[in-house]
């Protein structure tokens, strides 16, 4: 699924993450050789010794990188908090204009830039280590525009959001959190119709995919026929990545009219025309499946409990701790990073519950694929298993992720996991009837 939306959905949450099978034997030593029998097939993911070491090396980063950033995340509120800056921002925004419309507009991007300024290091040291790995090819300035589109787009749907918040908290202290997530509730929806016009194109190129890849067309719609769908070709894209990423991939995204299935130029130029049809079985899958309306309502049902949880803790918190902080009452505006600070406690749990909720999903578009493409592809399991093995080969893919990692941060299954799906999904042979394509 699209990750590009989630720049927007984030700011639901006023910063945080946003909300988006089958097990396998874990490879518990590298081969020599790649990951396929004497006859060719590929039985599992493994990698040879020097990718191997690679892989588990960026593995442990990764998972090392992301422990210290929810951690370090929590540290930038509390500092903050600590040193009165909301304090001094809702000062200058009070003594500036007594509207508060107005006001919104300047305390929440100052807030917002200076969190993004303290994140900075850490976001740099990420795409050091994507570049050190040769995953990520897209320049220093390249990379410098989107961290700064990215965050001016923060700040201003962040004014936006921020006004609204603490007028539900001025207007209803006891039911805000509720009429809050009232309004989220289309707001979500928004952000999910609006991505793919407004929030995608800032970033990445796009073209009819029919232009870029037309041969590819009548086996793709072989596949929408055999699904019963009609997915008109102008909503079927290719994407320029390859400026900025080695890595292939395809994603649905939007919501209603805007929906669409994009798939990069990296996978049309790396991957043979039965591995691409596999990937585009599996985006076709959300597409039948209805997962981004699960995944919007799963997401709708965690902004609820956040908002609850955080209203029913932050009067305790700032009664013991505002006064040392400067923040009177729960609706000044210097109360945002304690509310920030809540919502990412709680919203930690919360991601941990959506990434779970997002590997369920994305192994039910893994096996529709392979269900869809049964007749179509001469092999579906290991078209899709050679594609994932040589994207594992490609990006240092862990072979052996540690379990921790995969509960808490993964919003796929881990590739060693997927590829043995692949290999050994065959309900046919079984006499067994398939899940999803009767």
């Amino acid at each position: 699924m699209n990750k590009v939306a989630g720049i927007l959905c984030c700011l639901v949450f006023l910063g945080l993450p946003f909300l988006q099978g089958q097990q396998a034997p874990i490879v518990k030593s590298p081969l020599p050789d790649s990951a396929t029998s004497h006859s060719g097939k590929i039985t599992g993911y493994t990698l040879p010794s020097d990718l191997y070491r690679k892989a588990r090396n960026r593995g442990r980063i990764s998972f090392a990188s992301r422990v210290f950033g929810q951690f370090y995340g929590v540290w930038i509120l509390w500092f903050l908090l600590q040193r009165k800056t909301a304090t001094r921002y809702r000062d200058w925004a009070e003594r500036a204009t007594r509207k508060r419309f107005v006001q919104a507009f300047i305390f929440a991007p100052l807030l917002l830039f200076t969190i993004a300024l303290l994140q900075l290091p850490l976001d740099i040291f990420r795409e050091a280590v994507l570049r050190s790995y040769g995953i990520s090819v897209q320049s220093w300035a390249s990379w410098a525009a989107d961290w700064t589109k990215s965050g001016l787009l923060t700040m201003l749907a962040g004014g936006l959001l921020v006004w609204i918040l603490y007028a539900m908290i001025r207007w209803s202290p006891r039911y805000w959190w509720f009429y809050s997530w009232i309004i989220a509730v289309p707001l979500i929806a928004f952000v999910f119709y609006i991505s793919p016009y407004v929030v995608e194109p800032l970033f990445y190129e796009f073209a009819p995919l029919s232009a870029k890849a037309p041969e590819l067309i009548p086996a793709i719609q072989r596949v929408m026929q055999k699904a019963g769908q009609n997915i008109p070709e102008d909503h079927m894209f290719w994407m320029k990545a390859s400026d900025k990423t080695i890595a292939t991939n395809a994603y649905v995204s939007g919501f209603g009219s805007s929906k669409r299935v994009v798939i990069w130029d990296t996978t049309l130029a790396r991957e043979t025309q039965d591995e691409t049809l596999m990937d585009f079985g599996h985006e076709l899958g959300h597409y039948v499946l209805r997962h981004i309306l699960k995944g919007m309502i799963f997401l709708d049902a965690m902004v609820l409990a956040l908002l609850y949880l955080v209203y029913r803790c932050i009067g305790w918190l700032l009664e013991k701790r505002g006064a040392g902080w400067g923040i009177h009452a729960l609706d000044e505006w210097a109360s945002l990073p304690a509310l920030m600070l809540l919502l990412t406690l709680f919203g930690f749990a919360a991601d941990t519950a959506g990434n779970a909720y997002r590997r369920y999903l994305e192994n039910q578009a893994d096996i529709y694929s392979l269900e869809i493409n049964h007749g179509i592809v001469a092999d579906p399991g290991q078209a899709m298993a050679h594609g994932f093995q040589k994207s594992g080969e490609t990006v240092f893919e862990d072979p052996e992720p540690n379990r921790v990692r995969v509960f808490l941060f993964y919003d796929h299954p881990p590739v060693v996991d997927r590829i043995h799906l692949f290999v050994t999904y065959d309900p046919w042979s079984k006499g067994e009837s398939p899940q999803f394509v009767k």
